[in-house]
């Protein structure tokens, strides 16, 4: 198993696309242990290249606070299985948790602010809030 966490300032990023870089774990499927941790920079966030990179990477769990539903969809067809909510904590933290079931997710927390746009399953933009006109692109 592989497991890829968005980190910045050494906690997990709230949000999968503005990460400083990925954590990658990998983990022996019989014992559960963490056999080597791997820190990477990231592409240029675009839509569609993270997702991608993943995979490319050989990443299958994706533990995240947050992301847009394109981003999630291309990596579920990828073979990533998608963990959402996760807690702002140190990465290493995070794979303990989740290796020992204790990890507890929950709500997307993609939230960029009052003028955020994001993109939805169907490619539909949804302003949040007053600001400027929807912009292409997902969370």
């Amino acid at each position: 198993m592989k497991i890829a966490i968005p980190v910045a300032a050494d906690v997990l990023s709230e949000h999968f696309g503005h990460c400083e870089e990925f954590c990658f774990f990998d983990v022996d499927d019989g014992s559960r242990a963490i056999l080597k941790e791997t820190r990477l920079q990231p592409p240029a966030h675009e839509p569609g290249v993270l997702p991608r990179w993943l995979v490319a990477n050989k990443a299958t769990v994706a533990i995240v606070g947050g992301m847009g539903m394109r981003a999630r969809q291309l990596l579920e067809e990828g073979g990533v299985k998608v963990v959402m909510g996760a807690p702002s904590l140190p990465p290493a933290e995070i794979v303990r948790q989740y290796l020992a079931g204790s990890l507890i997710g929950g709500d997307n927390t993609c939230d960029h602010g009052p003028d955020h746009v994001c993109t939805d399953s169907h490619g539909h933009t949804h302003q949040h809030g007053n600001g400027p006109a929807p912009r292409k692109g997902g969370c």
